[in-house]
């Protein structure tokens, strides 16, 4: 009696369990400081904005979400098989999604969360805005 209890409970144990399978996306190690004040960078000055910056694993695209936070994704996409070239793009009709050209898939560049066609949101990075021209974006 006891022993079919035990069975049933480990099964139960075993069965339920999921495997957590990590971002597909390299993480690939960097430290760069961009300057707002430069022409390059000036959709970050204001509230909403996006720029395309050099690093990462394709690409990363930083956005201005509120005065104060910056956030920054990798422009790899967690849903490419490694047979796409193309790193993200940002939607021309939505330009709080990032599409990807290969699979379809599309993502949140508001927080990064998939929208369709992912299991993965987008890796994102840590970054420090000094209060003035700096960002500081990093992994």
């Amino acid at each position: 009696m006891y022993l079919k209890i035990i069975l049933i409970l480990f099964l139960g144990l075993f069965f339920s369990c999921k495997k957590n399978k990590l971002n597909p996306v390299p993480n690939t190690p960097f430290d760069i400081t961009i300057y707002l004040n430069l022409p390059s960078y000036s959709a970050l000055e204001s509230v909403g904005g996006w720029a395309y910056i050099a690093g990462g694993s394709k690409g990363i695209v930083v956005y201005r979400k509120s005065v104060d936070q910056f956030v920054a994704f990798d422009r790899h996409s967690p849903a490419d098989d490694g047979n796409c070239a193309e790193p993200l793009t940002t939607n021309a009709d939505n330009f709080l999604q990032l599409d990807d050209a290969c699979t379809y898939a599309a993502f949140s560049l508001f927080d990064g969360s998939p929208i369709s066609g992912s299991d993965f949101g987008l890796r994102q990075y840590q970054t420090f805005w000094d209060g003035g021209s700096s960002l500081r974006i990093y992994n």
